[in-house]
Parts: C-alpha cells; sequence; structure tokens
C-alpha cells in the first residue's frame, strides 16, 4: 500500500511538472513554429510532387501569381544623418572689457547695422581720463609751440625744444589709447542681422567672451551635419542633398557645399554644410532636419521590392514566370543584391531585361511548379 502511494505521488509531480514545461516560453515555441511553417510546406509541396501522391485535383492545382517584367531604372542610395539650421553669420557678440551696463540699445528682433551701438558700459571714470589728458595735451602743445617759435629763431637750448616736443607727442599718443578704450565700452554689432538674443540688463556687468547679444543674419541659411567617419570617402561637396523638414512636412533640394577635414576624437565625425535656397520653409536658428545626401547613384539598375529576394544557405534567389513545354511554370533565379534604400534592393546580377519577376503568390512556391499570371 505504501508502495502504491508513493507511485501515486510521483505520477502526480511528473504530470505537474509536465504542465508547468509546457506553459513556459510559449511565445517563443510558437514563433520557432512560425518560422518553420513556409519552408515545411515548401518541403511538403515538393515532396508530394516527387512521390507523386495526392489525388487528381492536387495533381492539377496552379497556383496564381502576379508578375511583372524587369525593366532598368534609376536608383539612388541616400544617407539619412540629422541636421540643424544656421545662418552663414550667426553672432554671440559679447563685451570687449568688463563693466556694469550703463544702457540697453536694442531687442529681440530689432534690425542692426553693422558697427551699431547694442549695449553701453560704464564709461564714466574713463571720460574723466580723457578730459584730463585733453587738457594735459592742450598745455603741453601751447608749451611746445612757444618752444618751436623760440628754437626757430635759435633761441633756447635744443633740449627745451625736443622736450616740450615728446611731451605733446606722449600726450597725444595717450589720448588716442583712450579713445580706442572707450570705443571698447560700446558692444557693437559685427554684422548686418537681426537681434536674436539679449542677454544685457541695466546694472549688469558684461565680462569678455560671455555671450552679450546674439545677432543672425539670415541672408545665407545653412544647414550644419555631423556624419560618422565611416562614410568619409562617399561624402564630399558636390554630393546631391534632400533636406526634409517634419514640422513643415517639405523638403528642399541643394548639394553639399563643404565637408570638413577634421574629424571629431570624442564622436570620429565630421562636419558638412549644406547652402539652403529659397523655400517655403521659414528657417530659423537651430531648426532641426533630416539630411538625405545622395552617396550611391546608378542610372541604369534592375530594382525590385526588398521582400521578394529569399536566402537560402546556397544563396538569395527570387522566383520568375518562365514558358516551358507550352506551360508557365516558375523557377528560381539566383541573384546578387548590392545597396539597398527605402525598401528597395539593387539587383547587381542574375536578372535580364524582360525577365518576368513573381511579386505575389511566391511564399509557398517550389522550382518548377505550374503557375498561372494574372
Amino acid at each position: 500500500m505504501k508502495t502504491l502511494t508513493q507511485a501515486i505521488i510521483f505520477v502526480a509531480l511528473v504530470v505537474f511538472a509536465v504542465a508547468c514545461g509546457s506553459s513556459v516560453d510559449k511565445k517563443a515555441e510558437l514563433a520557432k513554429l512560425k518560422k518553420q511553417h513556409d519552408e515545411l510546406a515548401v518541403k511538403i509541396k515538393k515532396l508530394e510532387s516527387e512521390l507523386q501522391i495526392g489525388d487528381s485535383a492536387t495533381k492539377s492545382k496552379v497556383t496564381t501569381v502576379s508578375v511583372t517584367e524587369a525593366k532598368p531604372q534609376e536608383f539612388n542610395h541616400y544617407l539619412e544623418v540629422q541636421g540643424k539650421v544656421d545662418g552663414e553669420d550667426n553672432i554671440a557678440v559679447s563685451a570687449q572689457m568688463a563693466g556694469a551696463i550703463t544702457a540697453v540699445f536694442v531687442k529681440e528682433g530689432d534690425a542692426v547695422r553693422k558697427g551699431q551701438t547694442l549695449a553701453q558700459i560704464d564709461n564714466s571714470v574713463m571720460q574723466q581720463q580723457i578730459a584730463s589728458t585733453k587738457q594735459q595735451l592742450e598745455f603741453a602743445t601751447n608749451l611746445y609751440n612757444k618752444q618751436k617759435a623760440l628754437w626757430d629763431k635759435q633761441i633756447g637750448s635744443e633740449v627745451q625744444y625736443l622736450t616740450a616736443k615728446n611731451n605733446k607727442e606722449n600726450l597725444e599718443k595717450a589720448l588716442a589709447t583712450l579713445n580706442d578704450q572707450l570705443e571698447m565700452t560700446r558692444i557693437k554689432s559685427p554684422i548686418n542681422g537681426s537681434v536674436e538674443e539679449v542677454n544685457l540688463k541695466v546694472g549688469q556687468m558684461a565680462s569678455p567672451g560671455l555671450p552679450a547679444v546674439r545677432v543672425v543674419n539670415f541672408s545665407t541659411v545653412k544647414v550644419v551635419a555631423e556624419i560618422a567617419e565611416a562614410y568619409a570617402p562617399k561624402i564630399k561637396p558636390g554630393n546631391k542633398v534632400i533636406v526634409f523638414f517634419p514640422d513643415f512636412n517639405t523638403e528642399v533640394n541643394s548639394t553639399i557645399r563643404f565637408t570638413s577635414k577634421y574629424i571629431n576624437p570624442v564622436n570620429r565625425t565630421f562636419v558638412s554644410e549644406v547652402r539652403l535656397g529659397p523655400s517655403n520653409v521659414q528657417y530659423r536658428a537651430n531648426m532641426m532636419a533630416v539630411v538625405r545626401i545622395n552617396d550611391y547613384h546608378n542610372p541604369s539598375a534592375f530594382t525590385i521590392p526588398v521582400t521578394l529576394v529569399r536566402e537560402t544557405s546556397e544563396g538569395k534567389y527570387i522566383y520568375v514566370a518562365k514558358q516551358e513545354n507550352g506551360k508557365l511554370v516558375a523557377r528560381r533565379l539566383p541573384v546578387t543584391v548590392g545597396s539597398t534604400y527605402n525598401g528597395l534592393a539593387e539587383i547587381t546580377a542574375g536578372i535580364t531585361a524582360g525577365d518576368k519577376i513573381i511579386t505575389t503568390g511566391f511564399n509557398s512556391l517550389i522550382d518548377g511548379e505550374l503557375i498561372q499570371a494574372n
């Protein structure tokens, strides 16, 4: 009795383990079976054909397919990268000397001219120095003129004349230097353009190197993109480019104007620039864009949807329709695939003009099977 009880418990445990195991990773098993389904269907069909089994209906069955005639056409491959819009002149203007801001003369959106004063740094101390220097220069000039008049009449010593002349010239140079420094207290626009940012307020301290006002000139617009080092041999000035603006759903055709000779050691990329022509897009600095660079072009290529290409351990192939003994049959055609882009594959070998490529109904076909083209 004890042995029987132990046997029952053992059987129950086995059943429980099997039940648990069957529920584990069912999705993976289903995916595996689906993956094998097409291959098994083809093998079964082939074996049935070879062994001549099945009823007469099966033997006389003809698979309906769609075909298209192979014709050479243009094929383009594009490298897609992300870029950003920038003006040819996009400058963050900073102060040339440190000091407190006493006035700001512009605001965002203002149009400015080259050399126009955007803001003023406190120059009161410098103004006092200039006034003092001017007074000293006036005195030195009068003294020099008198010494010169005497020297011209051979009165007085040459040393007195040269000393007066030297004092006058030194004060003139000092005044010129102070005037140059006075100009440096004015933050000026280096270009014609529009004010995009004003980072200054009255009373705030300005410092050299810190952005004070951003001035942008969008008369000439460009897109800047960083491209991986691996594409350096293919990307060069003159390459055709399609710039796509997702926010506007608009494309602009252009060409690459410039490619950098410098590789960024941090992210291993180089910079390329594309000039933009007129369009319906209202360009803005740092606007994002998709840059599609035409890095490969074949004016006469055979192209087919990538989904038509099948693959085995022997290589890649497609199905074509051929007339044999008055009947239309499906035949495997080995092919060599070149570049692929946007769902299309370039066939570099295997296809010839006029081949009837099967485009639908090919999933369960076997080589030599009777077909009917609709």
